[in-house]
């Protein structure tokens, strides 16, 4: 407790010094100098972890693998032996992950999900959910995934550190879910900022991964590590040499993790609709970091460099917002205030449905495969695409494709979706040449037909 006295005459204060009249005089209960004692348990990791630890999440995939027994087969093969169906096993896993969005987008690493039937999810506090794999990129082990979650619902979402806010030393916590013990937090130091490992026949060559001592054991991948602000720098993935227990980890860096959002979040993959730009994820201004010439967004006077301020008089706070904004707008048109540098512009966007973005670089009509049209190639669904429509005059008609051929690749690119079409043909200019894989089926008799595969070329327009 403080008080203050006034003194009228001169006198002495409570150590002995002299008080000249009018000056106050502060009396301190002992014990109360500094108020209550803070508690020394309460550091700076204590507070980053308590911060993170609603964004991480256990992630337990299950896999359905069926095989033939190889006895079986030649019996099958050279004895005539009726056929057996092939086993199944199931194969359970674990690893983490963390939500990056308030609505239940999570991140985790490729190889966690990579094949799982079933993806069920675990938060902190014991809630259990199922998850649906959205996008992945196999090439930086980046995958989304998305709660299944009441109408609603809102999670907590990690904060994001700057694309290069790294400083070699300083200190990393790694969370996650080490051999499905739960929710495990270990503590290290960054010990480099782009570690390449050089030779082929280590486990990880790849370039430029953070490196940590801080433990990441097995089920640790897909997990965040964060700075002491509790911020994401990277997804954690793997640790070298486990066998031999050196306890050197590895995380993606969180440049790779927004470059892999922004290639995630756009109208393109997920609603099917063409924008032509890509958006910077993470923190700080949202900003146009690589636009397609010709497209609805270079159409619409969208530049490289430009900040998307507002959409539809709504003010943008982060990719995946303004990715809804986009997608939702009546007509699939849009309007947007952008700034660059002091100059403020408002333009207009229509976004084109990617089977329209087809039809005019091709002039057909591409529709994925139902499993009947599949069985009458005698393949499974999303081996190809089939040719539902062919404009007279476009430039497919004038390659002499038709309607009912199997369109399974383009320019070498193996192609089982629209998005995969659309991807590959808004890049390319007037004129350019367009390489097909078509699977032709011909007549031989009345109840005979044989597929051939051939390789034609179109000039996109």
């Amino acid at each position: 407790m403080i008080m203050t006295m006034s003194r009228k005459q001169p006198g002495f204060d409570w150590l002995g010094r002299i008080v000249a009249p009018g000056c106050l005089i502060f009396v301190l209960s002992a014990g109360r100098l500094y108020g209550a004692e803070a508690d020394v348990r309460r550091d700076s990791t204590v507070a980053a972890i308590e911060q993170v630890m609603p964004s991480v999440v256990n992630i337990a995939t299950e896999t359905i693998i069926q095989h033939h027994d190889y006895y079986e087969d030649l019996l099958r093969q050279f004895y005539g032996w009726p056929g057996v169906a092939p086993r199944s096993q199931r194969s359970i896993s674990l690893g983490s992950g963390v939500i990056i969005d308030e609505d239940g987008y999570l991140l985790t690493n490729f190889h966690v999900v990579q094949r799982a039937s079933r993806i069920q999810v675990k938060l902190w506090n014991g809630k259990e959910y199922e998850a649906e794999p959205k996008l992945a990129r196999p090439g930086s082990d980046v995958a989304l995934l998305k709660i299944k979650a009441k109408p609603g619902e809102k999670f907590k979402a990690i904060q994001f550190a700057q694309d290069d806010d790294l400083i070699l030393g300083e200190t990393v916590l790694a969370l996650g879910n080490p051999f499905g013990l739960g929710g495990s937090v270990t503590k290290g130091i960054l010990s480099s900022k782009n570690r390449r490992l050089s030779s082929d026949t280590e486990p990880l060559n790849v370039q430029d991964w953070l490196e940590t001592d801080a433990s990441i054991n097995p089920g640790n991948s897909g997990g965040p590590l964060v700075n002491l602000r509790g911020e994401l720098i990277g997804l954690n993935v793997a640790v070298a040499r486990e066998q031999e227990g050196m306890g050197i980890g590895f995380s993606i860096p969180i440049k790779q993790v927004s470059a892999s959002l922004s290639h995630f979040f756009t109208p393109e993959w997920t609603d099917s609709l063409w924008f032509g730009a890509e958006l910077k994820a993470g923190p700080g201004p949202l900003l146009v970091t690589s636009l397609v010439p010709g497209s609805p967004a270079a159409k619409a006077g969208l530049r490289e460099g430009d900040e998307i301020v507002r959409i539809d008089g709504q003010t943008v706070h982060g990719l995946i917002a303004a990715n809804r904004l986009l997608c939702s707008a009546t007509d699939h048109t849009s309007q947007l205030n952008v700034r660059f540098g002091h100059e403020l512009r408002t333009l207009l966007v229509r976004l084109v449905p990617l089977k329209e973005l087809i039809r005019q670089k091709l002039g057909c009509v591409l529709v994925e495969l139902t499993a009947t049209n599949a069985a009458k190639f005698g393949i499974q669904p999303g081996a190809g695409l089939l040719i539902e429509d062919v404009e007279q005059g476009g430039p497919a008609d004038l390659a002499r494709l038709q309607q009912g051929y199997l369109v399974t690749g383009i320019d070498s690119q193996k192609v089982a979706e629209i998005k995969q079409v659309a991807e590959i043909l808004s890049s390319k200019k007037r004129g350019e040449l367009a390489r097909l894989s078509v699977v032709v089926p011909r007549r031989l008799g009345p109840n005979q037909i044989e597929y051939q595969q051939v390789v034609v070329e179109a000039q996109s327009r």
